[in-house]
């Protein structure tokens, strides 16, 4: 199995795929070049080999350009044959109906993904 690590920045998430087969997306996306950043998860989520996996979504922003390469990855995940079972837990802040949808926009695309919504109040 593939392992991978991306480290955060101020303007990219934190990307971590250990042998537990979890998938850990967490931060902040608004790269600069969002090609260039999600290239190379692109290109190991379409190799990949694994039979169940979950994927941890807690962005506390993604623009407009992140979305479509997430929803890319997404389906890219949720078409790799050798999966059988995906979730996604998708976190998104009390109140913020707009990351909520964009999480149930992107189940809706999905044909054997099952999505666990996680409500989670402001940090202090």
């Amino acid at each position: 199995m593939n392992t991978f690590d991306i480290q955060s920045t101020n303007s990219t998430p934190a990307v971590k795929f250990g042998d537990d087969g979890k998938l850990v997306i967490k931060g902040r996306s608004i790269p600069e070049d969002v090609t260039k950043f999600y290239q190379p998860l692109l290109e190991w989520a379409s190799k990949l080999q694994i039979n169940t996996m979950t994927i941890e979504i807690n962005l506390e922003y993604m623009n407009s350009a992140s979305s479509k390469k997430m929803l890319y990855l997404l389906k890219l995940l949720d078409a790799n044959s050798s999966i059988k079972e995906l979730t996604v837990n998708w976190y998104y802040e009390r109140g913020d109906e707009d990351a909520l949808e964009v999480g149930q926009f992107f189940e809706e695309l999905l044909l054997k993904a099952s999505f666990r919504y996680n409500e989670f109040a402001e940090a202090a």
